[in-house]
């Protein structure tokens, strides 16, 4: 008998949630997904000590001798993203996704500008632009800035997606595929309900998701869904079926320590019920949203917290840059 993370990737295709490479290898994924919470946490883990100081020595390198430490530091952050892109591709047959800076998430312009910057880094390491997808938040911003880079060839992940205005918008746009957060959003209707958990089929975020695959696959959408942001394996397997589902390797090694049975949830070729079409200009798509406490809420809080994150990278990058030039070390690096 076949364990739950085998029957999963059978019906599903399984994507590794961490910017942790060793525990990439653990598993067996297409694809795998980072983010600046996931990228600062690996940062922070000895082994990829020298990932960091290549970073900085090939952005030292691109910015020039004059150039200041905040500049340095900055290039570091996309040098960083794309470094730890690259050694997951080493492993993934599939795709990794990479995210615009947090911070860009309302300037359509600045995302596009980034998106373009990672997809050069990967060009440069020879790395085919299918085989990345940029992170973009799903803001009405994020939205437009990820249908100009798909009519580009860029393709996008649209993350940080809690409400359905999010998901028709993403479609509508064209954009190649969408993480709602299941987790988060089972997580705001606990806080606001007080309830302690939540049945598998009865979870806010299962639900979501549902509601978001059938719609797609009912109105003919190619925007592939992923969900993600997990907190319990029944989560998953309730999902089983989706386009892709984005699983920690906690998740996924309980998954793989079952031998339980595994039921599909959910089928492309036969959706279930799903509300009429709809169509979003900015005004619909902000009113459906101001209506949707939960979806605006979540955005706005996750938006903070990746922002968050990459300032404590920031620190800590500049923190290393000063211990490598204090040393006297050379950071020119050959490419």
């Amino acid at each position: 008998m076949a364990n739950l993370l085998d029957q999963l990737a059978a019906i599903t295709v399984v994507v590794a949630d961490t910017g942790d490479i060793d525990a990439i290898r653990q598993f067996t994924p297409r694809d795998a997904t980072t983010n600046p919470s996931l990228i600062l946490a690996a940062a922070q883990i000895p082994t990829y000590q020298d990932l960091i100081d290549r970073s900085l020595r090939e952005s030292r390198q691109a910015m020039g001798p004059g150039a200041s430490a905040a500049e340095v530091v900055s290039e570091a952050l996309d040098e960083l993203s794309v470094t730890f892109g690259k050694e997951i591709l080493r492993i993934v047959p599939g795709r990794v996704s990479t995210e615009v800076d947090a911070r860009l998430s309302y300037d359509t312009e600045a995302t596009v500008a980034k998106a373009r910057k990672l997809i050069a880094l990967y060009g440069q390491a020879g790395i085919d632009p299918e085989r990345v997808l940029i992170k973009i938040a799903s803001t009405w911003e994020g939205i437009r800035a990820a249908e100009q880079l798909e009519r580009e060839g860029i393709h996008c992940n649209l993350t940080l997606l809690f409400g359905f205005a999010q998901a028709v918008a993403c479609a509508e746009a064209g954009v190649t595929l969408i993480s709602p957060f299941v987790g988060r959003i089972l997580d705001w209707y606990k806080k606001s309900t007080g309830r302690d958990s939540y049945p598998g089929p009865e979870d806010p975020g299962v639900i979501s998701v549902t509601r978001i695959f059938n719609y797609y696959k009912t109105h003919g959408y190619r925007t592939e869904v992923m969900g993600a942001s997990f907190r319990n394996c029944e989560e998953i397997i309730e999902l089983a079926g989706c386009d892709l589902l984005t699983i920690a390797p906690a998740l996924m090694d309980q998954l793989r320590s079952s031998d339980a049975v595994l039921q599909r949830r959910l089928d492309a070729a036969a959706p279930g019920p799903a509300e009429a079409k709809i169509t979003l200009d900015e005004s619909g798509f902000r009113a459906l949203m101001a209506e949707d406490t939960m979806a605006s809420e979540k955005l706005d809080e996750g938006i903070r917290g990746f922002a968050k994150a990459i300032e404590t990278l920031e620190t800590l990058l500049a923190g290393r840059l000063t211990e490598l030039e204090g040393q006297g070390a050379t950071l020119a690096y050959s490419r």
